[in-house]
């Protein structure tokens, strides 16, 4: 079951590494408080995480800016709870979530245990869609920066997963082949299928059972990851 001829792996950091949605409910929880804005945390997070999907996809297909989209993801949300909220009080929320998000940087279980793994036989990388600022002090403050060796996101290369030149540019950075390379992330059209468009393997951090094809490779738990690597 193991797989022969890998020297790098490409790993995604949120919902992959990083436990995003536990971090942004802490963050979310905290600047909702500070603002003084009176919601039901939970209702109001039903409704932002599809919204957030839903523009996340809008800004990864270059079709809004990342303003835009902090702003928006907001908006719509409280429109969807009925709520009139401030423009003001929006942007400041928008502002607050960024400057707060990684306060908290729970990582999935076993993150450490794996990285630590690995990093001993292969050369380790990121590969996000995520904004650079943020995604640098994650790694940061989650402790887990020095196990990289580059880390890549789709702001500075300016396109994102899936689009396949933010894969080759992740590559060459890397210094090493798309035959030698691996992606791990949990998603699937971006991560999954993007790296399979330039035919590079993959294995599908498949948290919550999605259904996929059986010729791909896929485990839901990070520890899993030993079978393969």
């Amino acid at each position: 079951m193991k797989i022969n001829g890998i020297t790098d792996i490409f790993f995604d950091l949120d919902h992959t590494l990083w436990d995003f949605d536990k971090n942004s409910e802490l963050a979310f929880d905290k600047i909702l408080k500070l603002n003084k804005v009176e919601v039901d945390l939970q209702e109001f997070l039903t409704h932002y995480k599809a919204i957030n999907l839903q523009y996340w996809k809008l800004y990864r297909d270059e079709k809004v800016d990342k303003a835009f989209m902090r702003f928006g993801r907001l908006n719509d949300t409280f429109t969807a709870l009925n709520m009139v909220v401030a423009e003001v009080i929006i942007h400041q929320l928008a502002e607050d979530y960024i400057t707060y998000l990684t306060d908290h940087n729970f990582l999935f279980e076993n993150t450490v245990e794996i990285l630590e793994y690995l990093s001993g036989q292969y050369n380790l990388h990121i590969l996000s869609n995520g904004f650079e600022e943020v995604q640098t002090k994650k790694l940061m403050k989650s402790n887990i920066s020095h196990f990289f060796k580059t880390v890549t996101n789709g702001e500075t290369v300016g396109v994102k997963k899936p689009n396949p030149k933010i894969f080759q540019h992740a590559i060459e950075k890397a210094n090493t082949s798309i035959e030698k390379s691996i992606m791990i992330g949990d998603g699937f059209e971006a991560d999954i299928l993007g790296a399979m468009s330039i035919g590079m393997d993959v294995i599908y951090f498949n948290e919550f059972n999605q259904e996929v094809e059986a010729h791909i490779k896929q485990v839901k738990h990070l520890i899993e990851l030993k079978k393969y690597l």
